[in-house]
């Protein structure tokens, strides 16, 4: 993923400052972005008990972050539209290189290592068309820009490496957006997709949704090591719709959507923050902050359970089933026999929790 100025550079940056494991920053399992007591932001790094184990300062709120596979170091992103995404020494508490999009662009929240880490991907859209791209940063080379391709559709947010390393999962919202003011523009005509492309930027498979769903914005994803795709969305037609949320596919399969009985799909208020498979694989669950409501599917997507739990969004594995997090601090485990509380810090969570 590097070029030869890059490989070299890489070279010099490791000779001068040596780079230290996630150890070195208490071992975390999770990244979280929250707005502290005093309305500051930041970025957490929490183990499997919901201990803070680094707290590193952002300038602006955070949406999601990404953690480098092997040294202590995580990008954080802006919410969107994005002007920042800060590359943190988690150890440290440093930040090492404030990234910027290029003129007439903005990020999108998400970004995603090569397998390798040599490169970071990131998700972002041109300001005046909405159209996606995908930016490659070199690692090696001080995060570097070296190269960029079409996510293949419009608004894209979150992006995974499926497993093998060699392909990216696209969520393309299909949402044009006014850049100042996020006004939504193309609401009756939208069409979002999944977009799997290699890493040079040829797609691979492109999915899209039957034409009465075509308002369900695809947002956020989670990748199973088998390569089941599951798939949030957010209902942006005519409000009180019972559409379905969650999504499952692989590749070059058609798409099983998984609906919840009618007044629990009410209840989500067509919006799902976060999507996340369980630990053990064997199921998956989507959060709704809207609707304060957590509902579990078997991985055939049947409607497994529904739990309440005020501005619940995070969403991640944790053991045989998940961790989730709350605005109001909460960090909760939940297996087969219900939720049970982990911790609570004085801060606010965001919409995700990100595995590292």
């Amino acid at each position: 993923m590097t070029t030869r100025r890059g490989f070299i550079a890489s070279l010099l940056a490791a000779g001068a400052a040596p780079r230290l494991g996630w150890a070195a920053a208490g071992s975390p399992s999770f990244l979280a972005a929250a707005r502290e007591p005093d309305g500051s932001f930041s970025l957490h790094g929490l183990d499997t008990d919901g201990v803070s184990t680094f707290r590193v300062p952002l300038p602006a709120r955070g949406h999601a972050g990404a953690g480098h596979p092997h040294r202590a170091e995580a990008v954080a992103f802006a919410r969107r539209p994005g002007a920042y995404a800060l590359v943190v020494d988690c150890a440290r508490g440093d930040v090492l290189h404030r990234l910027s999009p290029p003129e007439g662009r903005q990020f999108n929240g998400h970004g995603v290592f090569s397998a390798d880490g040599t490169a970071l991907f990131t998700s972002e859209q041109r300001s005046d068309t909405s159209e996606g791209v995908v930016g490659v940063w070199d690692t090696g080379a001080g995060y570097n820009r070296y190269d960029e391709f079409p996510s293949g559709g419009i608004g894209p947010h979150d992006l995974r490496l499926m497993p093998g390393g060699e392909t990216l999962v696209i969520a393309n919202g299909g949402i044009a957006t006014d850049p100042t003011d996020r006004r939504k523009l193309n609401l009756p005509t939208m069409r979002p997709n999944l977009a799997y492309l290699s890493l040079s930027g040829s797609i691979r498979d492109l999915v899209e949704l039957e034409c009465d769903l075509r308002q369900n914005s695809i947002r956020h994803l989670a990748v199973r090591h088998d390569g089941l795709v599951a798939f949030a969305m957010q209902w942006e037609g005519e409000p009180g719709a019972a559409t379905p949320l969650l999504g499952l596919h692989r590749m070059g399969e058609a798409p099983i959507l998984a609906q919840a009985p009618l007044a629990d799909e009410l209840a989500m208020q067509g919006y799902a923050g976060s999507v996340a498979f369980s630990g053990d694989g064997r199921e998956v669950a989507i959060t709704s902050p809207r609707g304060g409501r957590l509902h579990r599917f078997a991985d055939d997507g049947a409607f497994l359970e529904a739990l309440s739990r005020a501005d619940i969004c995070g969403l991640a594995p944790l053991g045989h089933g998940y961790l989730t997090s709350d605005g109001l601090g909460g960090l909760i485990s939940i297996g087969a026999d219900g939720p049970h509380p982990l911790a609570r810090l004085e801060c606010a969570w965001d919409n995700h929790i990100v595995s590292l």
